[in-house]
């Protein structure tokens, strides 16, 4: 599993760089993302649904979002 930490980050470079962690990985493999950007919460989620990728696990807490996402099988 790759893991990308993007805390401190403001939009759009979180939503940037998942796309381009996730492109450059390979079907099945897995990503998990953490950012404090509280536009990631939307942003994340339509990219990954733009992609065809999976959102496994979305989780949020005082200071963070992290997102838990499966690279799909079809190309970006």
């Amino acid at each position: 599993m790759v893991e990308l930490d993007l805390s401190g980050l403001k939009c759009p470079l979180p939503v940037l760089r998942t796309r381009k962690a996730l492109i450059a990985m390979n079907p099945g493999d897995r990503l998990r993302v953490v950012c404090t950007d509280p536009l990631a919460g939307i942003d994340v989620p339509n990219l990954i649904r733009e992609l065809g990728d999976t959102l496994v696990e979305q989780r949020q807490d005082e200071k963070s979002i992290s997102f838990l996402i499966v690279r799909a099988g079809r190309p970006a």
